[in-house]
């Protein structure tokens, strides 16, 4: 069973874009928290979803008792639903540019290991990852996809544990280029955008 998504927020869509930026966003957030984040980048397509569950006005990806530790398992209805709403909307032919924060960026990891071959570039802006293994894990070994990884060194939200797990699995099934930011707590700014922008533009030759 697939969670639902039905609402989203997107611009410049076309039917025949080599490639769409998707963004994904973090807990308690919605689906117009990350688009602005687009005047940084290329003029391209781009669709930001809202997660499929409610809070109460703030929405989810998924739900269980400890958030900064999700299984495969988990996640397996929210990205089946992400899978079925990109398969919707999303032209085929498109590649997909993943910028997700925070749950988002979880999101961003399993929309990679799932169909790696959907996707051109994958942006993790302080996030982390779900537990366990996947089947199409060992496919996206062979693949070793370009994957940015954004995190300020202030980030009090994110666990080590969380961080070191992630920084594994992204050393071990990826080209991964990480980045650490002085000062910054969990968040995004110009220093992360301008590293995103040139990750993203490197993605489209």
């Amino acid at each position: 069973m697939a969670l639902v998504i039905t609402r989203f927020t997107s611009g410049d869509t076309q039917d025949t874009a080599k490639h769409v930026v998707l963004f994904l966003h973090g807990y308690g957030a919605d689906e117009k928290d990350l688009p602005e984040l687009m005047s940084y980048l290329p003029e391209l397509p781009w669709y930001s979803p809202r997660a499929p569950i409610d809070l109460g006005g703030a929405y989810s990806w998924y739900q269980t008792q400890d958030l900064l530790k999700p299984t495969v398992t988990d996640l397996a209805e929210s990205t089946a639903g992400l899978w079925d709403w990109i398969d919707e909307y999303v032209p085929k032919e498109s590649k997909l540019i993943l910028i997700g924060f925070s749950q988002g960026g979880l999101m961003t990891t399993q929309l990679l290991r799932t169909r790696p071959e959907r996707i051109s570039g994958t942006v993790i802006l302080s996030g982390f990852m779900a537990l366990g293994e996947l089947d199409t894990d060992s496919q996206l070994q062979e693949i070793k996809p370009k994957v940015i990884y954004c995190r300020g060194l202030e980030d009090q939200r994110i666990t080590k544990e969380a961080i070191a797990t992630l920084n594994t699995w992204l050393q071990t099934k990826t080209k991964a280029i990480t980045k650490t930011y002085s000062g910054l707590g969990h968040s995004v700014d110009e220093r992360v955008m301008l590293d995103v922008a040139a990750y993203v533009s490197a993605q489209l030759n």
